[in-house]
Formats: C-alpha cells, sequence, structure tokens
C-alpha cells in the first residue's frame, strides 16, 4: 500500500503541511547544496550550511570546519560564506580586515569573480539537475509503450471486457490500428470510433487472431484529478468513471470533455461509477487558462480529470539516454509556460489568478500527496524547477540580481558601489515581498 493515498483519511490539513515541508526542504536543500559544494570547489569557505531560518533546533560541526544545521522556521535556508555579513550576503568589514591575502580568497568578496559567478549560479542549476533527474527517473519506472500496442493491465470499468492482459491490438471496429509513429494517424484513428460502450477488438492472442468485445477506448475515467480542481472538490478519486452528465449517459472522454466545456460555468450533475458503486456528484466547472501550441493561452471550463485509455498500455524499459532527453524536455516545458504564464499575466491577456502563493502551493503538494507517491515526487520536480527559474530572475537579493552585478563587473571591470548595492538590494526585497503579498492575496480571494 503506497501510505500518501491514506491523506484524505488522517487529517489533511497537517499533512498537507507536512508534505509541503517536505517538499520545500528538499527542493532549497538541494539548491543551497549547489551554492555550497560549487564554492568549496572554487576556494570559497563555507561556514554555515542551514536547512531552515530562526533558532537553531540542531547543528554539527564537520572536520572542515563547516557548520550544518536545522532551524526551527523551514520554509527557506541558507549558505553563509567566509566573509558574509549575513544569511543574505554582504560583507562584514570588521571579518575583511583581519583577513591577509590568501584568507581573503577564501571569501565571496575576495574570490574572483569566475568563482563568485559559479558559486551563485550553482543553487538554479542544481533545481533543474533535481527536477531532470526525477522525470528521468519517473520515465524510467513507467518505461515506454511498446509497439505495437499491447494490452497491460486492464482497469476496473462498468462495462463487460474480454480483452486480456498480453492482447496485442491489431484493429478496432476492423479499422488496423496505425503505428504508434504515425502521431496524427493515430489520433485520427482514435477520434473516429463511434462513442459506444463496447468496441470490436481484433487481437493477437497466443498466437492466434481473434475478434472480442472491449469498452471505448478512451471511456469517461479519472486517471488523476488536478490538484485545486472542482472534482478534488467534491471528492472525486482515481479510477472514479463517469457514466452520465445531468442524467444523459456517456462512453467517451470527450463527451465529458465536450459537456464540461460547453456548461459555461453552469453545475453539473454527474454520476460516477466507482469499484461497482453508483454515486452522484454536483460540480460547477472553473475557468482555466491553458497554454497552447503557439504560445498563447486559451481559457476553457474544466472539473480537473486527466483522462486515459481503458487499460494499462504494456511497457519496456526506457533507456537512460532517452529518459534524461525526456526529463530535459519537460524541464524545457515548464520554463517554457512559466515564462509565458508570467508575460500574459502581465500584458493582462489572462487572470493574474493563475499565480498561486504558498497556500496554494501547499494545497497542491498536499493532492499530489494523496494520489500517490509517484505523482507528489513528480510535483517536487516541477517545484524545483519553477525555484530554480525564479532565482534566476534579474532581481537583486535573488541569485539572478547577482548574476546581473556580475555582469556589470565583468564589463566595467568593477562591482557597483556600496551605495548602489543597498539601494538595489531595498528595491529588489520590496519587489519579492510584494510578490509574496499579492500571490497570498491570490490564495485568499481568488476563486
Amino acid at each position: 500500500m503506497d501510505p500518501t493515498t491514506l491523506i484524505p483519511q488522517f487529517g489533511g490539513a497537517l499533512w498537507t503541511v507536512v508534505f509541503f515541508v517536505v517538499a520545500l526542504s528538499v527542493i532549497i536543500a538541494v539548491h543551497e547544496y549547489g551554492h555550497y559544494i560549487v564554492g568549496k570547489k572554487t576556494g570559497i569557505f563555507p561556514e554555515v550550511f542551514s536547512l531552515g531560518f530562526g533558532p537553531v533546533i540542531w547543528s554539527r560541526m564537520d572536520r572542515d570546519g563547516t557548520k550544518w544545521q536545522l532551524a526551527a522556521i523551514p520554509f527557506g535556508g541558507y549558505v553563509k560564506f567566509r566573509g558574509d555579513a549575513n544569511a543574505s550576503g554582504g560583507i562584514d568589514e570588521d571579518a575583511m580586515d583581519g583577513l591577509d591575502d590568501d584568507e581573503r580568497r577564501t571569501t565571496m568578496a575576495g574570490a574572483p569573480l569566475w568563482a563568485r559567478a559559479a558559486t551563485v549560479a550553482a543553487g538554479p542549476v542544481f533545481n533543474f539537475v533535481l527536477s531532470i533527474l526525477i522525470f528521468a527517473g519517473v520515465i524510467m519506472f513507467r518505461g515506454e509503450m511498446t509497439e505495437p500496442l499491447t494490452v497491460g493491465e486492464l482497469r476496473p470499468l462498468p462495462v463487460e471486457q474480454e480483452l486480456r492482459p498480453g492482447d496485442t491490438i491489431l484493429a478496432i471496429e476492423g479499422t488496423p490500428l496505425p503505428a504508434a509513429d504515425q502521431g496524427s494517424a493515430m489520433q485520427a484513428f482514435f477520434d473516429g470510433l463511434p462513442h459506444q460502450a463496447q468496441l470490436d477488438y481484433t487481437v493477437r492472442r497466443d498466437g492466434s487472431e481473434i475478434t472480442v468485445a472491449g469498452p471505448y477506448t478512451y471511456p469517461p475515467i479519472a486517471t488523476q484529478i488536478a490538484p485545486r480542481s472542482a472534482a478534488g472538490d467534491a471528492g472525486l478519486k482515481s479510477g472514479d468513471v463517469i457514466t452520465a452528465v445531468d442524467g444523459t449517459p456517456i462512453f467517451a472522454f470527450e463527451e465529458l470533455k465536450e459537456r464540461v466545456e460547453g456548461s459555461e460555468g453552469a453545475t453539473l450533475q454527474l454520476t460516477v461509477w466507482r469499484d461497482g458503486e453508483v454515486l452522484d456528484k454536483e460540480m460547477t466547472p472553473r475557468r482555466v487558462d491553458e497554454p497552447q501550441a503557439d504560445g498563447g493561452f486559451q481559457t476553457f471550463y474544466r472539473i480537473g480529470i486527466v483522462g486515459g485509455v481503458a487499460f494499462d498500455p504494456a511497457t519496456e524499459t526506457a533507456g537512460i539516454g532517452s529518459a534524461l532527453l525526456g526529463g530535459v524536455a519537460q524541464v524545457g516545458r515548464i520554463i517554457e509556460g512559466s515564462l509565458s504564464g508570467l508575460w500574459h499575466m502581465a500584458t493582462g491577456a489572462i487572470s493574474t489568478c493563475n499565480l498561486s502563493g504558498p497556500i496554494g502551493i501547499a494545497e497542491t503538494s498536499g493532492d499530489m500527496a494523496s494520489q500517490g507517491t509517484a505523482n507528489f515526487i513528480w510535483f517536487i520536480a516541477v517545484l524545483s524547477t519553477a525555484v530554480g527559474l525564479l532565482n534566476l530572475f534579474p532581481v537583486p537579493v535573488l541569485d539572478g540580481g547577482h548574476l546581473v552585478f556580475y555582469a556589470y563587473e565583468a564589463v566595467s571591470g568593477r562591482p557597483p558601489s556600496d551605495r548602489a548595492l543597498k539601494v538595489l538590494m531595498s528595491i529588489g526585497l520590496t519587489v519579492v515581498l510584494s510578490l509574496m503579498v499579492f500571490a497570498l492575496s491570490n490564495d485568499l480571494f481568488c476563486p
């Protein structure tokens, strides 16, 4: 049994906080370790590695003289290098005055520009690496769909079916199945299937070709419930099958999608089949801004159900190379979608309610954890990418702001003046705090 699936039964709010802290702690630890290890390797001495802020609840000194500690407030962390005034950086002039040239080289202020830049950039880079490794691991764990399409594990459905694990699908309703690499032909094939409870499948079983009855290929089944969605709030679970909308039977996920999108936000009455039990659920679709292939966004009404095929396709182990490429591609998609979303919010093309704050992120972490460990780990990878990207924004107090200062130093031959740094850091802190307050207000007041 996956223990995370028990969350809804044992104090959902408490576990939401716990899993949010777990996710954030992993991401912050990796981010700060990037600063720590690259700084150390480039000759900058790390005095303190802290996971959390505030009062220290545990600490130890390693043999190199670095203090490792856990602090009481778990929402962040830092690495304090020799010569830093505090956890946020800055120069401790008194400490620097007592150092000789060799010792000054081990401080952030006294290190070469390349070492400082590499140390600062390492935090976001390590976040991206963490995400890539997690995505690649999940891809390898789940495997790649075999060719030709073969039945793996059957899903419980409210229709009688004669498909069996190991059946190779040759044709459906008499039409041969296109090859998996023929994406448009495959999509057209499935779109052309009649929307009915059962279809005729021609399969190869034990060396023979036979025709058996099976369910509609893409039934209205919930393979996953989107976090903070109408379906999640209504108590729908992974594996639920929607058999009717407002009393009208449906057999295809596309039918459910059409009814939800056409509701214009009106409340729907859903009949749900769950492990042989029939339930009545009421939910109101919500407006969602979704990215499009052209880089824009389009508004739809959604209830937050992710669909899937009527059976788990058989898979084979993915190679390390293809898995890593898949991980890189996934990180790229998240970055592209995030930047596009921020731009469209800034220009007013989509609602600013798409920006979530700490409460929204915490709720999402709890929702993902409640759907299983794999989903929670995937969420950590998504959040790690977001944290890495955020830290690269050219805002003073963030890593990206420091990199801008270093770029200025590289071009001009001298760092910004202390006065300019103090003013810019104050502005940056104001921007970050304002953004946090704005995002928190979204959590509290957006529908």
